[in-house]
């Protein structure tokens, strides 16, 4: 389960790096990273599950987060895909 949460921690620092750093000119690095995340989510769901989903909240939140990690990395997939 721990492990899930750091994974989870590593993925969003990560992603963080990418929203500040410079224009993205290759959107397959951002795709990759996309699939990694979406591992860490059906990671987390059976870590979730083997621990009858009671983290104390903090399962859910990380599961959120990750969500929206996804979401915005889709986001910036299309928009390099986009960009000139």
């Amino acid at each position: 389960m721990k492990k899930s949460l750091i994974a989870a921690g590593i993925a969003l620092s990560f992603i963080s790096g990418i929203a500040l750093a410079e224009k993205v000119r290759d959107w397959h690095e951002l795709d990759a990273t996309h699939k990694h995340v979406l591992e860490a989510i059906r990671e987390l769901d059976k870590a979730r599950a083997a621990n009858h989903y009671d983290m104390a909240g903090h399962g859910a939140k990380a599961e959120s987060l990750l969500h929206e990690a996804e979401h915005e990395l889709s986001e910036a997939i299309e928009a390099s895909k986009h960009a000139k």
